[in-house]
């Protein structure tokens, strides 16, 4: 018998290859991390109704049965996506939007400028345009969105808008009315691009400080 077939020394090699195992075996969260990296793809490349649970697991790397573990069903996956993507950058525009010292049109701004950098040109955009061409045909999902995702945006914009228009910051109180004014032509660029970004490639700067314009974010003079 050699030294390392001792019963210690074979005893000590398999504890050391179970702990290796161990640390090579994905927690719970990267997991789940990875199932919905590939759900990403699977609802980018087929869309919702075409998409596979079966393509997940297998793009994913995990059993059919393992990916219904943490998902019960294609809408649940679908709606986990979703937040994934929406929570992170709804997080920083309420962040931004309850700043008490910055002017209503600044905040307003900020949340312009992480609009340009968060989703267009990124997974976000895709995903926004995965939703507008599949929510009409699946309204439960278009009602999550709205209820998880969109209204949060809403109250966020309008109680911004609600402040700088008392503290004379902003010219006219159309946001505090009505909100979606400030999303639909960001909306729109998402829309164009899809739609006909490849023949008609939109001027997003342009398209942008436009909109600026038309919401007057400038800071209404108070009388003297």
């Amino acid at each position: 018998m050699t030294q390392d077939d001792r019963p210690e020394n074979v005893a000590s090699r398999s504890e050391a290859d179970t702990a290796a195992t161990e640390r090579k075996r994905p927690s719970q969260d990267e997991r789940r991390a990875a199932i919905l990296a590939a759900a990403f793809e699977v609802f980018a490349d087929h869309g919702f109704a075409a998409a596979r649970l079966e393509d997940v697991a297998r793009k994913a790397g995990v059993a059919k049965g393992t990916l219904y573990l943490y998902f019960p069903d294609k809408e649940a996956l679908f709606e986990e996506l979703l937040l994934s993507f929406a929570n992170p950058l709804l997080s920083r525009i309420n962040a931004i939007a309850v700043l008490p010292d910055v002017p209503a049109p600044v905040i307003l701004e900020r949340i312009i400028a992480l609009f340009q950098t968060e989703i267009l040109g990124t997974e976000r955009e895709k995903m926004l345009q995965l939703l507008i061409s599949e929510g009409p045909r699946f309204p439960r999902i278009a009602e999550f969105h709205h209820r998880e995702v969109v209204s949060r945006g809403l109250s966020a914009i309008r109680a911004v808008a609600k402040r700088g228009f008392e503290r004379g910051e902003l010219r006219s109180d159309a946001l505090v009315k009505c909100p979606q004014l400030f999303f639909w032509p960001l909306l729109g660029v998402v829309i164009w691009r899809s739609l006909f970004g490849r023949f008609d490639p939109l001027d997003v700067a342009t398209a942008v400080n436009a909109h600026r314009d038309l919401l007057g974010l400038v800071t209404k003079e108070k009388p003297e």
